[in-house]
């Protein structure tokens, strides 16, 4: 979860608001983090305490979204723990997901204003596209866990949604829908969101990591996705 200051300390939001043609068009794409962005939790630690090893990969976690660690080699040494539990571990997972407050909101409030959203996550495709279904969100990356004779294997399949893969995604879903980069968004709390939260027309720090909310240009200090909605205008 986040190191954010209390928000009692804090004003709902602080820092830049939508110029440009953000401002004057509105949003036309928003791409947000999911851990402990779009929900509270982290999806690598509800798996690791199946393994019993939460706590070691919640330390790791920590770290990482800190920018203490690079972010692969750590996804990589987190997932290497939960070789051995079962794959239906997953869907009782997915089951336990809590999607951030206001978050369906602030969804629906883009999509009125013709603004497709996307996710972009170091957790995983089997819990990500469907929660992601279940909000009508528009695009989503993810990574994804190996699986063999029914349990997982420690390891992840493919390209590693990292730092600069959720860059790669912004641009990329905003050239497939015709979206100026000044007119996008991205949202996220931890050092791996930086890439895309300097690249986007507006980044936004999400109840944050401190190394986030000092070099985003904008942040949220309430646990309430609406207030992303505060910045825009």
């Amino acid at each position: 979860m986040s190191d954010a200051l209390s928000p009692t300390a804090l004003p709902r939001v602080s820092g830049a608001r939508a110029t440009g043609a953000l401002a004057a068009q509105g949003p036309g794409l928003l791409v947000m983090d999911v851990d402990s962005t779009l929900i509270e939790q982290e999806v690598i630690e509800l798996i690791a305490e199946r393994a019993g090893t939460r706590e070691r990969v919640a330390e790791v976690t920590a770290r990482a979204m800190r920018g203490e660690l690079d972010f692969v080699q750590s996804l990589h040494e987190r997932v290497a723990t939960l070789a051995g539990v079962p794959e239906q571990v997953v869907a009782e997972v997915l089951a336990e997901v809590r999607v951030t407050r206001g978050a369906r909101e602030l969804i629906d409030a883009l999509h009125a204003r013709g603004c497709r959203v996307g996710v972009v996550s170091g957790g995983f495709e089997e819990v990500v596209v469907p929660l992601a279904e279940s909000l009508g969100i528009d695009h989503v990356a993810a990574n994804r866990l190996g699986v063999a004779d029914g349990v997982l294997t420690g390891r992840v399949l493919g390209r590693v949604v990292d730092r600069n893969e959720k860059v790669r995604c912004l641009r990329a879903w905003a050239e497939a829908d015709a979206v100026p980069i000044e007119r996008t968004v991205a949202v996220g709390d931890g050092a791996n969101d930086l890439g895309m939260i300097s690249v986007a027309g507006l980044g936004v720090a999400f109840c944050a990591k401190p190394v986030v909310v000092e070099q985003a240009p904008a942040a949220v200090h309430v646990r309430d996705l609406r207030a992303v909605l505060d910045l825009l205008g």
